[in-house]
């Protein structure tokens, strides 16, 4: 298995998890992902992502919320875990994410290509 595969799975564990509000979509605007996210990921065509970029949406956004939901990157599963990435409704999990898994998650974007989606 591929070490940056190995990371990312690690990481993913220690996200913690909340409830959204439903049909509430405001933390999927474009964000960057890895290669290694990416390549879990169905393809889309240039035109589907100049689309959602044109409306500051993810390509991934569909009529019924996020169609990767499983296999969304690191930044949509930080998002509301993290002071720095709060949500803007004031959802939020029990515990938030430990700073030091915030911080590897951090430096695993400094240090791995990141694409916009």
């Amino acid at each position: 298995m591929i070490p940056n595969i190995r990371t990312v799975r690690f990481l993913r564990r220690h996200i913690p998890s909340f409830e959204c509000i439903p049909g509430c979509h405001d933390c999927c605007g474009p964000v960057t992902a890895s290669s290694e996210e990416m390549s879990r990921l169905p393809l889309k065509s240039n035109a589907a992502h100049d689309a959602a970029l044109a409306e500051l949406n993810c390509v991934y956004l569909g009529k019924q919320g996020c169609e990767v939901y499983a296999e969304r990157p690191l930044i949509c599963r930080v998002f509301g875990t993290t002071p720095k990435l709060a949500c803007p409704h004031g959802k939020q999990p029990d515990v938030m994410i430990d700073p030091a898994i915030e911080h590897q998650i951090e430096q695993y974007a400094l240090d791995t290509r990141q694409v916009l989606i």
